[in-house]
């Protein structure tokens, strides 16, 4: 990533606050979908020849992720403002593939606080073998690994281990690819778990001949996604036993593989007792293609919500009702609150109405829970969200943690064991405050920019380090106040 952008948000104040205001109208469109991005960045990575991606994420996860890549040899070339990556999968370096050797150092890959990043190139590096040591910020050694990491286990030619206590990273691996082709794994912590697998299982190679050279097709085959009959010999076959939490981030895998020429299907039915998805993946490598990235919906939720709060009406540009990300059920979600949502071809405009609270399961988006958790504090009657039980192993506990600093606005919040009930603010607890209430980030991108809106209807709302929405949201605070049409008020730490 070209300097001068990639450490913008290291620059900002110590802390924001968005000043209320009267409904907003208007239009935007977010950057890039990181999960997009950095899927499309390791079939890329490991493809015959040379890829283009565009659209592109620029923030500390994508970096995190091209470094990485970057440090195993992979050439990347980066260009219009981080928009355009190419990738020459064919520039891997030798030692990536050489297997285990008594006298070679572990070679260490920093992954900061990027799930993706650590979980993806866990599994993706136990395929194609080496030595290696996947280590990140302290946040990211208290984060739960282990399911991967034991799914793993019984299919590498070597070993894998999480060091940390608990199952969580730094993550060592020392491997000569895999010996099995058989894997289970629990989806009830993490989807990112499976979705690495199955990005991981075309690289696999299973004996000396397959060793030799990746399996090549021509463009017309590698496109034909599920619909063709391999042998079982050439099959890997991921179960995943439990629940599976964030089942469209799994369907986007397979689809962002398919673009790349794998051949993948999903079985979620007549299955065995306690399995909840099976996944079979053809072992016959990645072939290079050029990739349009979606805009970000998780992002795009923050300039929904900020219609529906204010009761202004927000379009977003660039996605529609069949985008590859789930996160554009959050509009649903609004629209049972009493919004009114209309679907274009290339654009969702939500318009906020008088809101009301919901009995929500958010399992299945549930990165846009913090987002809703705002918004629910201006609905009249509770809403209770629920099947998120994993959100506790994010980036912060965003059960706990948001919990906590919703109640400093006011709100009543119930914890649950999977969920929380938020009460909406009563009109006192909206004006009660004099001068400000400040509100802890913990480091996590989807704090700020959720806890960011609270500051449409109430005055004196300061976010603390909205530096870390640099994870997957650069920009975030700039596009918020163009949409706004008025700045908000920037604090450093001298000024308290």
């Amino acid at each position: 990533m070209p300097d001068s952008n990639s450490d913008l948000t290291v620059r900002l104040p110590a802390s924001v606050e968005v000043v209320p205001g009267g409904p907003v109208e208007g239009v935007i469109r977010p950057p890039g979908s990181k999960s997009l991005t950095n899927r499309a960045l390791i079939c890329a990575a490991f493809a015959t020849g040379r890829s283009t991606l565009t659209g592109a994420l620029q923030s500390e996860d994508t970096k995190v992720m091209i470094d990485a890549l970057r440090s195993i040899g992979i050439r990347i070339d980066v260009s219009d403002g981080g928009k355009k990556l190419v990738v020459d999968g064919q520039s891997l370096s030798r030692e990536c593939s050489s297997g285990v050797s008594a006298e070679s150092d572990m070679q260490e890959l920093y992954v900061a606080n990027s799930g993706t990043t650590v979980r993806f190139l866990a599994a993706a590096l136990t395929a194609v073998g080496g030595q290696y040591r996947l280590c990140g910020v302290q946040r990211m050694h208290q984060r739960p690994i282990g399911d991967l990491v034991d799914a793993l286990k019984v299919v590498v030619d070597g070993s894998i281990e999480a060091v940390s206590p608990e199952g969580c990273p730094p993550v060592d691996i020392r491997c000569s690819g895999w010996k099995g082709a058989n894997l289970d794994v629990g989806g009830s912590v993490s989807s990112q778990y499976l979705s690495g697998l199955m990005m991981a299982a075309p690289l696999a190679k299973l004996n000396s001949k397959e060793n030799g050279s990746r399996v090549q097709r021509s463009g017309s085959d590698a496109n034909s996604g599920s619909d063709a009959q391999p042998s079982r010999q050439q099959l890997t076959q991921v179960s995943v036993h439990g629940e599976l939490v964030s089942r469209p981030y799994v369907d986007m895998t397979a689809n962002v593989m398919r673009s790349f020429g794998a051949r993948v299907s999903l079985v979620d039915k007549d299955l065995q007792d306690g399995q909840s998805l099976v996944v079979a993946v053809e072992r016959s490598g990645y072939l290079a293609t050029s990739y349009e990235i979606e805009p970000d919906a998780s992002a795009a939720s923050y300039f929904w919500a900020t219609a529906a709060i204010t009761g202004g009406s927000v379009t977003v540009d660039g996605l529609n009702r069949d985008a590859m990300q789930g996160d554009v059920g959050f509009c649903e979600v609004l629209a049972k609150m009493g919004c009114h949502v209309e679907y274009a071809k290339h654009s969702i405009r939500v318009t906020g109405r008088p809101l009301h609270g919901v009995d929500i399961d958010m399992n299945q988006i549930s990165d846009t829970v913090q987002t809703l958790a705002v918004v629910a504090l201006f609905a009249e009657g509770p809403t209770r969200v629920r099947g998120v039980a994993h959100n506790r192993f994010k980036e912060t506990d965003r059960i706990g943690d948001l919990a906590r600093e919703l109640r400093k606005l006011g709100s009543q919040v119930d914890e649950h064991e999977d969920g929380l009930t938020i009460h909406p603010i009563e009109f006192k607890a909206q004006a009660r405050t004099e001068r400000f209430v400040v509100l802890e980030t913990y480091h996590d991108h989807r704090m700020a920019m959720s806890l960011a809106l609270a500051g449409l209807r109430v005055p004196g709302v300061r976010i603390l380090d909205p530096a870390c929405t640099g994870k997957t949201y650069p920009e975030f605070f700039a596009d918020l106040e163009m949409l706004l049409g008025r700045p908000h008020h920037w604090r450093s730490n001298e000024e308290g």
